[in-house]
C-alpha cells in the first residue's frame, strides 16, 4: 500500500507565499518522476511542475520565476515553493508520484490541498 498525503494549502493575499509538501508513505522501492497538479472549480486537471529523480524540472509557463518544486528523495517527500500567488493560481493542488513498490510500478495521486488566493 502507498499514500500520499498533501500539506500547506491555505488561504494567501495576493502576493503571497505558500509551501506545499507531499510526503509518500508505504512499500516503496523507489520514485521515479513527481509531479503537482492543479484544479480549479469548471476546469480540467492541469499539469503546474514536475520534477525527475535526477532533479530536472518542467514548469508550466504561467507560474515559470514564481513557483519552484523540489524533492527530498531520502524522505520520499515532495514540495513546492509558490510565491508572487495569484488569484488565478486558486485551486486545489494535487501531488503525483510515479512509483515501485512491491516489483509493480504504479502512479498515485494524493488527496488535494485547498490553495485560495484572494484579497
Amino acid at each position: 500500500q502507498v499514500q500520499l498525503v498533501e500539506s500547506g494549502g491555505g488561504l494567501v493575499q495576493p502576493g503571497g507565499s505558500l509551501r506545499l509538501s507531499c510526503a509518500a508513505s508505504g512499500s516503496i522501492s523507489s520514485i521515479n518522476t513527481m509531479g503537482w497538479y492543479r484544479q480549479a472549480p469548471g476546469k480540467q486537471r492541469e499539469l503546474v511542475a514536475t520534477i525527475t529523480t535526477g532533479g530536472s524540472t518542467n514548469y508550466r509557463a504561467s507560474v515559470k520565476g514564481r513557483f519552484t518544486i523540489s524533492r527530498d528523495n531520502a524522505k520520499n517527500t515532495l514540495y513546492l515553493q509558490m510565491n508572487s500567488l495569484k488569484p488565478e493560481d486558486t485551486a486545489v493542488y494535487y501531488c503525483n508520484a510515479d512509483i515501485w513498490s512491491l516489483g509493480y510500478r504504479r502512479n498515485d495521486w494524493g488527496q488535494g490541498t485547498q490553495v485560495t488566493v484572494s484579497s
